[in-house]
């Protein structure tokens, strides 16, 4: 079955990214209950397995089965690009009961029990959730949110590239099999699934590495969304970029060598330095040293400086 999102010109105009540490947190707990399919997880799996002893996530996975609807307003949609867990966790605080309630009700089927529980009193089971989803945040997640983060925001900042040089034509010509643009229509296949699109308040589009390699929508009465498969997952759990050539640490040190080669993609401080495991005041001082050779150069993208190779870098790299 496949939905029919007609997007306006203003909707095509209020395109934009973002990351959800919620949307991967909630995505984790079906790949902790279905790890065959998420086989590319197992590496996070086998760490974080002896961590759940003592935490309830019966209601949690009540609310979040293994396949098809999971509850909305655990996911709400990113109301800015970079947010936190936390102001993440304090919206879902924050959920109307009464719709809440509708959309456990939706659930009931899959935990009869559980679900009524929750529902005779949505606001008290908001609360438990959220307490629970902070308690798994801690315990399973948080440790691996700056790899999983540095992976989307690759992602994030290559897509950008191509809605800027190609439109939208050549961004959602790359977000799977799944999503298809005619130039008026925003098709996706989703099973079993009708949903009203977005009229003029734009789409949301988040990469997700917990949901790869599938899509998932949201639209009224939230933000539209379309949550995509990041590229790349296969690397999130690799240690580290490829070692660097010994020819090229001999010329401008290991480190160096290591972040340049890194650089094929543009990245920032942060995401650079969780990747390689060294503190982001060791990682500034060497993009400092190669911006200043000519080898990588820094750009403003809001907030954030991104940083990425330049031609002479491309070459000492060995990619031209």
């Amino acid at each position: 079955m496949s939905i029919a999102w007609r997007l306006s010109p203003e909707d095509v105009a209020r395109l934009r990214f973002a990351f959800s540490p919620m949307w991967e947190l909630v995505a984790s707990l079906r790949t902790l209950r279905a790890p065959s399919q998420q086989s590319i997880h197992l590496p996070w799996i086998k760490a974080v397995r002896p961590r759940l002893d003592g935490l309830d996530l019966a209601e949690l996975f009540a609310l979040v089965p293994p396949a098809g609807y999971l509850a909305d307003f655990i996911t709400p949609p990113p109301d800015t690009p970079l947010p936190d867990f936390a102001s993440e966790l304090h919206r879902v605080r924050r959920s109307d009961p009464e719709r809440v309630r509708h959309e456990a009700a939706r659930l009931r089927a899959g935990a009869p029990e559980v679900i009524d529980r929750f529902i005779a009193d949505p606001e008290a089971g908001v609360a438990r959730v959220a307490d629970t989803l902070e308690a798994y945040w801690e315990r399973c997640f948080a440790e691996f949110w700056p790899r999983v983060y540095g992976l989307l925001e690759r992602d994030v900042l290559r897509r950008s590239r191509e809605l800027a040089q190609g439109g939208a034509h050549a961004l959602f010509a790359g977000l799977g099999p799944e999503v298809r643009w005619t130039g008026e229509h925003l098709l996706i296949e989703r099973p079993s699934c009708v949903l009203d699109g977005p009229h003029g308040d734009g789409l949301v589009l988040v990469p997700s590495a917990f949901y790869w390699p599938s899509v998932a929508v949201m639209s009224a009465p939230y933000q539209p969304m379309l949550v995509y498969p990041v590229q790349g997952v296969g690397t999130l759990w690799v240690q580290g970029p490829p070692p660097a050539p010994d020819a090229l640490a001999a010329l401008i040190g290991r480190s160096r060598a290591r972040i340049l080669l890194a650089l094929a993609e543009p990245a920032t401080t942060s995401a650079l330095a969780a990747r390689m495991e060294l503190t982001p005041g060791a990682v500034s001082q060497h993009l400092s040293v190669l911006s200043g050779g000519g080898l990588a150069v820094g750009m403003r993208l809001g907030k954030q400086v991104v940083y990425r190779r330049t031609p002479a870098g491309d070459m000492l790299a060995g990619t031209r």
